[in-house]
């Protein structure tokens, strides 16, 4: 049985809690806005046609940020399409996912269902295939309290009040061939800089993410970030990183260990941030958006995609259901973001509803929680006050993707009144038993100790067994003379509350 020992000093603050870290994503893409969010007819459906049953596992989810509207979709949108009266919206192709959009939601029903959840609005901008005006019309629309064309007509359009949008994506990976109107990074960086000049002079308050690279096996990786920031730098105040993760050809210990290159992301563009800002001689630092993350079964979709040819609405894509190993792998980059909060302030899982996603829904029928679910909510729920850097003394093992991995990893969390320690083991086949000296927090007792696992790492929810997967109380977690002792099953991911 691999032995894992782990200290925790209340001194080795790495940052707040950041709870933009918890946000996630709604894209016009398959079924994760009509038949995810919105069915009116559906028997939980209020007056606005969004379900009830959707906002209240959101609720439950935690999900503090939502990016929205794109994605890929952003970059052949008109915002203008999704506003006004419903009947007199038009139907537009999308070209990203070659599906038709029917524009019955838009910036003011999507402004409304967030407050159903408690969330804040993270909104793009088409800079792909628009330019500067448009942006600054969205924004008058969405944030001018009145007294101009835009915001008279939001106002005429039933919304009174401000939408008051703090943080806005300046398009969706630019660097990307298969986006529409990619550019290169220097067309791209100046766009950008323009756009970015002139919304913060319509306010200067502004939260402002520049594309980065859309992952980091793209051939310009890190040049892009370069050339994009040195044009950019004075007017941004985030750079986007996006990154999935999933199993190939059955190597399940590389995907275990997917947070190693999770890790190995952020430094590089941290690393290049900040070469450009010394260059610059300035004081600013840029910090991550990292606006997309997730586990996906891309080649799956890929094969998928040369057989779809029809213009459907609301078409079922990227519907991945999610197994134990997935909801390991998320919990393990959603403790990577949460380590790396100094720099890593807001973080969106792509996506929220159907779409390679944590919630499901049936039109007309039920809604579910993925197994992804369980450790984003868990975590979501009980991080909070200040990031902790644990010492790790844990066995390596190797993998053919990522190298030299940690059997275990964790990260912890504390406030003035509790603490909270994430752990994940990676081992296929081992348990791990691990003790986490915490006598530096103060803790006397355990308050909750969940472990997420099953003896078949591929067990998964379905509409049939909509509860197939879930935590269970790891009743084994015992605390005595400020060393906590518990047992981490082969392939799991573990949450404990201390006070």
């Amino acid at each position: 049985m691999p032995r894992v020992h782990i200290e925790l000093d209340r001194q080795a603050v790495i940052a707040p809690v950041r709870r933009r870290t918890f946000g996630s994503f709604v894209e016009h893409l398959g079924r994760c806005v009509y038949t995810g969010l919105y069915e009116p007819g559906h028997p939980t459906a209020n007056e606005d046609g969004f379900r009830m049953d959707v906002v209240e596992l959101v609720r439950e989810l935690g999900s503090t940020t939502v990016r929205y509207p794109g994605g890929n979709f952003v970059s052949g949108f008109r915002w203008e399409d999704s506003v006004g009266p419903r009947e007199q919206r038009p139907v537009r192709r999308d070209l990203a996912w070659r599906s038709l959009e029917s524009n019955q939601v838009g910036l003011d029903e999507f402004a409304r269902w967030l407050k159903l959840t408690g969330s804040e609005l993270m909104l793009a901008v088409n800079v792909a295939t628009r330019g500067i005006l448009p942006a600054l019309d969205l924004l008058e629309y969405a944030n001018h309290p009145s007294g101009t064309a835009l915001s008279d007509l939001r106002i005429a359009n039933g919304t009174p009040q401000p939408h008051d949008v703090r943080m806005w994506c300046l398009g969706n990976e630019m660097d990307g061939p298969w986006q529409t109107g990619f550019m290169t990074a220097d067309d791209y960086g100046k766009t950008a800089a323009r756009t970015a000049a002139a919304m913060k002079r319509a306010d200067p308050d502004l939260e402002l993410v520049v594309c980065g690279s859309s992952g980091s096996t793209m051939p310009t990786f890190g040049d892009w970030e370069r050339t994009v920031l040195e044009h950019c730098y004075d007017h941004v105040d985030y750079v986007s990183c996006h990154a999935y993760y999933q199993e190939h050809d059955g190597d399940l210990g590389s995907f275990l260990a997917s947070a190693v290159d999770m890790d190995y992301f952020i430094d590089t563009v941290v690393a290049t941030a900040d070469h450009v800002g010394h260059k610059k001689r300035s004081g600013k630092k840029i910090n991550i958006s990292f606006d997309e993350w997730n586990v996906w079964y891309l080649k799956e979709h890929q094969e998928a995609e040369k057989v779809h040819d029809e213009w459907r609405h609301a078409p079922r894509l990227l519907e991945d259901v999610y197994t134990v190993a997935d909801a390991v792998v998320v919990g393990n980059l959603l403790m990577t973001l949460l380590r790396r909060s100094d720099r890593v302030t807001s973080a969106s899982l792509a996506q929220l509803v159907n779409v390679i996603a944590p919630i499901m829904t049936e039109p007309g029928g039920p809604a579910w929680r993925q197994t992804t679910f369980h450790p984003f909510a868990i975590t979501s729920r009980l991080a909070s006050g200040e990031v902790l850097r644990p010492l790790i003394e844990a066995p390596v093992y190797d993998t053919a993707r990522f190298g030299e991995a940690p059997l275990v990893d964790a990260v912890a969390t504390v406030d003035e009144d509790r603490a909270a320690v994430f752990l994940v083991n990676r081992s296929l086949a081992e348990t791990a038993r691990v003790t986490v000296d915490v006598r530096g927090l103060g803790s006397t007792r355990v308050t909750e100790a969940v472990t997420l696992a099953d003896a078949d790492p591929y067990a998964k929810n379905t509409l049939a067994r909509p509860d197939r997967v879930a935590p269970a109380p790891n009743t084994g977690a015992a605390l005595a003379d400020g060393v906590l002792s518990i047992d981490l099953p082969p392939t799991s991911w573990s949450a404990v509350a201390l006070r």
